[in-house]
């Protein structure tokens, strides 16, 4: 295809400016055509793109392999509406595979219980001031990561604008920059949050964002991971924590209180139910539960 480039160019434009697709979506879209770029040598036809998802499959994870193939099929649809291309070669190749079943990490909470109990007593105890005053912003991050389920990205992009604790909520802007209210009504997390803004208020109000560094900027994604790996070393645990468990931990924990599964996805941003669903398979304490106490065959005596 001549003016490969140039028509590169263009899309990561239309994505950026048109569809207003977030920063990290952006980076993966150029990384995944510059990659099927340099397998494919700029060819679109049927043959070379069934011969790229071959060697997605004998070299990535599924979820990889799903990814580039959708980076594939947006390029191409605009080319198609940019009538760059007249017919799409995806119409007779079968992208469809059977992923294997990988269930969400969660944390029991009794573990999420031990970390906010160290991070609060660090706060307690800390010798000075400033240690104080870190231990404050820390308090506010995990918090709010358990108190909303959110992305590590929707959280560390979080601005002064976003937060509304007299009212209760915070506004999130998800993937595809959807904009979702979730409120907190737990008095512990926004007795948290209101003496982190008291805290950090001059840092919050130069930096343009509610979470800062030291460096009095915005927090990296990389230093809520370094957070959550300190106070679970703190209070004696092994297991290695994401922030992305807090989420998935978040969703299993309200859909074993009974939580309608549709709120959960509003909650989490979801677009699709059936991404939600994964966690039906995860709450198997609220399964076993469910059968031991409800199973039919309890109601049959011999």
């Amino acid at each position: 295809m001549t003016n490969l480039s140039i028509y590169t160019e263009n899309f990561i434009a239309y994505c950026k400016f048109r569809k207003t697709l977030n920063s990290k979506t952006i980076k993966a879209y150029s990384t995944d055509l510059k990659q099927l770029w340099a397998y494919t040598n700029g060819c679109l036809d049927k043959s070379s793109i069934c011969k790229y998802i071959s060697y997605l499959h004998e070299t990535f994870k599924p979820q990889t392999c799903r990814r580039k193939i959708a980076t594939m099929k947006a390029f191409i649809h605009y080319l198609l509406i940019e009538d760059i291309i007249e017919s799409n070669p995806f119409d007779k190749i079968e992208t469809s595979f059977r992923e294997p079943l990988i269930l969400p990490k969660t944390i029991p909470l009794n573990m999420i219980n031990d970390i906010l109990n160290a991070a609060y007593a660090e706060k307690t105890s800390a010798p000075t001031d400033y240690l104080r005053k870190i231990s404050i912003r820390n308090i506010a991050v995990l918090e709010i990561l358990f108190a909303t389920g959110a992305r590590v990205s929707e959280i560390c992009s979080l601005t002064p604008d976003n937060i509304d604790l007299s009212n209760h909520f915070i506004k999130i802007f998800g993937k595809g920059s959807k904009e979702r209210i979730i409120q907190i009504e737990n008095p512990d997390v926004l007795s948290a949050l209101t003496e982190y803004c008291k805290a950090f208020h001059s840092d919050i109000e130069n930096s343009g964002f509610f979470f800062v560094n030291k460096l009095h900027k915005r927090l990296s994604e990389q230093s809520v991971r370094e957070i959550i790996n300190k106070y679970t070393k703190l209070c004696g645990h092994t297991i290695h924590i994401t922030p992305h468990m807090f989420r998935h931990s978040f969703a299993t924990l309200l859909l074993e209180e009974d939580v309608d599964i549709r709120y959960i996805q509003k909650i989490l941003g979801h677009s699709s139910i059936t991404t939600t669903q994964i966690y039906t398979h995860v709450a198997m304490s609220k399964q076993k539960e469910i059968l031991s106490v409800k199973h039919p065959r309890n109601k049959i005596k011999i």
